[in-house]
């Protein structure tokens, strides 16, 4: 920290910034009974990585600010931290794919077409979900109308059997 009741050093300049009776001695040293206290140079700024140097002020930006009022920023950032549209997943498209692994097929096959349909409007992430949603879901449906047949061919076989038991 500086002291605000001093004048500013300039780092560049390498005369000395005392006045008083020291400032008459040629070889530029302070008595050690002055009262200034010693004059350090500021530490030197250097620009965050990728923004973009200050210019006239000699300080550069602090990390992840931009360097003025009004300035727009970085390409491909929204400004006050807000998410892209892109960057969210698509609600259904989950799901989808968590409802088809349950086993409830249907919902998981309306789901994902729905999903499909927005996703292809709005842009959002989760195609690959969705897609896999529905065929998981077309998958499930399959396979329980596979094994609902088979238990209705296995119970029709037993009926017709014809064995009764005489006790």
């Amino acid at each position: 920290m500086s002291d605000p009741t001093q004048p500013p050093v300039d780092p560049t300049s390498s005369e000395p910034t005392s006045s008083g009776p020291a400032s008459s001695d040629p070889t530029g040293s302070t008595p050690a009974d002055s009262s200034l206290p010693p004059a350090y140079p500021a530490a030197p700024s250097y620009p965050a990585p990728g923004a973009p140097a200050a210019s006239g002020s000699g300080q550069a930006p602090a990390y992840g600010q931009p360097a003025a009022y009004g300035q727009q920023p970085a390409y491909g950032q929204n400004p006050y931290g807000q998410q892209n549209p892109q960057d969210k997943y698509n609600v259904l498209s989950i799901i989808s794919l968590v409802t088809s692994i349950l086993l409830i097929s249907v919902v998981g096959i309306i789901t994902g077409h729905i999903a499909l349909s927005q996703i292809k409007k709005t842009g959002e992430k989760g195609h690959g979900l969705a897609l896999w949603g529905t065929i998981l879901g077309y998958v499930g449906l399959l396979g329980g109308a596979i094994f609902a047949a088979f238990t209705i061919i296995l119970l029709l076989a037993a009926a017709s059997t014809g064995t009764s038991y005489n006790y």
